[in-house]
Order: structure tokens, then sequence, then C-alpha cells
């Protein structure tokens, strides 16, 4: 059997609530509270932070850039290391 080709491999990580941040969108203020990585072909990361309105109700739960930030960089790379432990543990389909 040849190796599948797999085009993304992505996880999510919550950002503990010390280290959140507001941003603004169309006027609309939200609080980021995920990230969302994604592990390129080359190796590399991609992240996005996702987040909610502050003002409460139905919004979007929109995408904002990451802040760039040490101890954001150090939970990313912690959670990509959790997510490869994750991973290569992983016990099937019907595990």
């Amino acid at each position: 059997m040849t190796s599948p080709e797999v085009n993304a491999l992505a996880f999510n990580v919550s950002i503990p609530d010390h280290l959140r941040w507001r941003d603004e969108r169309r006027g609309e203020e939200f609080e980021l509270q995920s990230i969302t990585v994604r592990l390129l072909p080359d190796g590399s990361l991609a992240a996005k932070a996702y987040g909610r309105p502050t003002a409460g109700g139905r919004g979007a739960y929109v995408s904002f850039a990451v802040r760039r930030d040490a101890e954001i960089d150090a939970l990313i790379d912690a959670a990509a290391g959790e997510a490869a432990r994750l991973w290569a543990a992983h016990r099937g389909l019907d595990g």
C-alpha cells in the first residue's frame, strides 16, 4: 500500500483566560478564546485566533490574526507537541 496523501493536520487549543485579548471587526469587539493551528506541508505551523463578541448574543465565531507574544507562541508550541503525542498514540477508529 502506498502512503496516503495527507493534506492538512489541524487542532484547536483554548487560550487561557490570562492570555486572552480583544480585537475589533466592523465596529464590534471580540474576545479571542481559541486558536486553530494547522501543520503545513513544509512542517511549519499556521494559526488563527477565534473569538466571540464581548457584547454577548449569538454573534459569529470570527477569526483574527494571532497576537505575536512569547507566551502565545509558547502555548502554540506546547499544544503542537501535545497534539503530536496524541496523534502518535491514536487507537484507530474503533479504539
